[in-house]
């Protein structure tokens, strides 16, 4: 340490020397410190021009109106998707011809946000050739480029995380909570995961080759597709929407958006922030386009052969429509579609130490959560305590909407907020009795919910049902709602082949003491993902691929995976040393061919030398090339 201190401060003594003339003083040394200096200045520079190439870019947004909590607006009765129908007064004041239209409101307070005008097939057709040309440009950018926008995203995210919260919050009814883990986390995380390492897997690779082809190299690039979709859910509107078109541009593709018509509103704000985005760092900003349009429609998306690839998070029965579709051109399809994941609570378990995960992962977004716990499994000897502790704490649960004008001017406290709408309600009930009339155990919930002070339509109490069979209908549907299902099993084997007695295989979770016995249970689950002691987190990992088997579909988004699924892999071989060899074709083998047993010898020998599992052979077929390769 003492040297390396002399060695960085030697040179400021000689220049003093230097300066008063001392004899002792060298001409080397300084010419040492200028160079340091210079070195120094250098640096500087070349880091202030890496930052101003790099750097995210600041940018303003504005929140819209409606994201106010003391916002007003004409309150709808028996609001629905619809209500421009038996209200003329929501209508634009320009209405156009016999166009559809979508009413826009809050499903917690039944306010009017906006009606708009659904895309027809000309108008999406149009979208999906400016997407196409506005790719060409962009998939000759560079990965820092593109690193540059999402830098910029993520800047703009974090910095405005509670207008995007309470944007998610209006039109979705969920609580601020729920916004902030499910939509503001999760998308940082990806956006964190494309910066540091999503050039990483798009990157060309070399790949390993053989003795027989030892002569040439080979490598793998991969090329952006052109124009992909999104058909995306509406639970989480700003990830859902994002998640896709962040990797998708990061890519290299241009992206065309269907967003739910539930959710078309709070869509629009958010994929706005990334056209914004892309112009202040000096893109086009046509590569993310937008459908807002009724399910009917949605065929002229996913019948356009300008479409090289459909990502589809929704529901099975849609999902298998949007397959079918997508042969007319094979397009490929990722699916994500329904789940019932399970939490298997294996034996001796501290049921008061995971308790606050199993109430996040049952009741986060009133349970309208693709990788929720729909069913918990719980060993007999632990079930009463389970099925206690559950009813007290749901009990306590605070249903209601965040955004409700309050006269005191804060954001009401709530727990749980309402669903997306009431549409379900029915199934929901009917579900529940009968498996109440079957047996079930339940003391709290069950019914939708009229809310005293908020007018939506769309809330249902938080419910707690136990000694479910498992395999009564509602053990065996998707629920998509605050509802807690608690299964007895006796044994490990009894409780792995419940959790997989499901027609899905989505996500799943194993709790237990001993975390080499939950790994053990999580190798025999039929599912995409598996969470130990914990739920859901295979999401915030963006490095990881998300999807899941049976009817859950297939293929995979998130992680290298996913990206590389929005590429075209193209597999190049090249010759190591051109100038010294190159393929050739020996004479036995060469059209027309002479002799059918001398070249059959010939190729027989290559076999054996280059994959007979002994020397012996291999050499023996060396001798057997050579003599077929000289009578020939």
């Amino acid at each position: 340490m003492p040297s390396f201190f002399y060695a960085i401060f030697h040179p400021l003594r000689t220049l003093n020397l230097w300066l008063d003339n001392d004899p002792n003083a060298s001409v080397l040394e300084v010419l040492y410190l200028l160079t340091v200096f210079s070195a120094f200045g250098i640096w500087l520079v070349f880091d202030r021009y890496q930052k101003a190439r790099n750097n995210a870019v600041s940018f303003r947004y504005n929140e819209p109106e409606p994201a106010d909590p003391q916002w007003e607006s004409l309150k709808i009765d028996n609001a629905n998707l619809e209500s421009h129908l038996t209200e003329p007064d929501l209508l634009p004041h320009h209405i156009m011809g016999s166009r559809d239209y979508i009413t826009c409101y809050d499903p917690a307070n039944s306010l009017h946000i906006k009606t708009v005008i659904a895309d027809n097939d000309r108008e999406i057709h149009g979208k999906i050739v400016r997407a196409k040309t506005a790719q060409a440009s962009w998939a000759e950018t560079t990965f820092s480029q593109r690193r540059r926008v999402m830098r910029s995203l993520l800047k703009w995210l974090v910095e405005n995380q509670d207008a995007c919260a309470r944007v998610a919050c209006r039109d979705t009814g969920k609580t601020l909570i729920d916004a902030a883990l499910g939509e503001i986390l999760t998308t940082c995380s990806k956006l964190e995961w494309l910066i540091n390492h999503g050039e990483r897997a798009l990157r060309t690779e070399t790949r390993y080759s053989n003795l027989m082809m030892s002569y040439k190299k080979s490598k793998v690039v991969y090329e952006p597709k052109g124009v992909v979709s999104a058909i995306v859910s509406w639970n989480y509107p700003l990830h859902n929407a994002w998640s896709p078109i962040i990797a998708a541009i990061f890519a290299g593709n241009a992206i065309v958006l269907k967003c739910s018509e539930h959710v078309v509103w709070s869509t629009d704000w958010f994929v706005g922030a990334i056209h914004k985005a892309l112009e202040v760092c000096g893109h086009d900003a046509d590569i993310v386009q937008t459908v807002c349009c009724w399910p009917n429609q949605a065929e002229a998306l996913t019948k356009s052969p300008l479409i090289k690839h459909i990502t589809f998070i929704g529901s099975e029965e849609v999902g298998r429509k949007v397959a079918i579709a997508a042969t007319e051109h094979l397009t490929p399809v990722t699916l994500e579609l329904g789940g019932k994941d399970p939490a298997i609570i294996l034996p001796d378990t501290d049921l008061q130490k995971y308790a606050s995960v199993w109430m996040r992962g049952i009741f986060q977004n009133a349970g309208q959560n693709c990788i929720g716990i729909e069913r918990l499994i719980v060993h007999s000897e632990q079930y009463d305590a389970l099925y206690e502790i559950l009813t007290e704490r749901v009990a306590k649960l605070r249903v209601g909407s965040v955004l409700a004008p309050s006269r005191e001017g804060y954001i009401n406290t709530v727990d749980c907020g309402c669903m997306i709408s009431n549409d379900r309600f029915d199934l929901l009930e009917e579900l529940i009795f009968e498996a109440h009339e079957a047996g079930g155990q339940m003391e709290i919930g069950g019914k939708k919910y009229l809310h005293p002070s908020s007018a939506g339509n769309a809330y249902f109490t938080a419910t707690v049902l136990g000694d479910v069979d498992p395999k009564a209908r509602i053990a065996q549907t998707e629920l998509f709602a605050p509802v807690a299902l608690l299964i007895r099993y006796d044994d490990i084997e009894e409780a792995i082949k419940i959790a997989n007695g499901t027609r899905y295989g989505l996500g799943a979770s194993v709790f237990g003491p001993h975390q080499d016995l939950c790994l053990e249970v999580a190798q025999e689950l039929e599912c995409g993902m598996v969470s130990i002691n914990d739920f859901g987190v295979f999401y915030l990992n963006q490095d990881l691929p998300f999807g899941g088997t049976k009817a859950s579909g297939y293929g995979r988004f998130g992680g290298p995976e996913g990206l590389r699924a929005l590429t075209n892999p193209k597999a190049i071989v090249y010759d190591r040393w051109p100038s010294f060899i190159q393929t050739s074709i020996p004479k036995v083998l060469d059209y027309p061919i002479r002799s059918l047993v001398r070249s059959w010898d010939f190729v027989e020998g290559l076999v054996v030398l280059l994959y007979a599992d002994s020397y012996r052979a291999r050499f023996d077929g060396l001798l057997q090339l050579s003599k077929a390769s000289r009578r020939g």
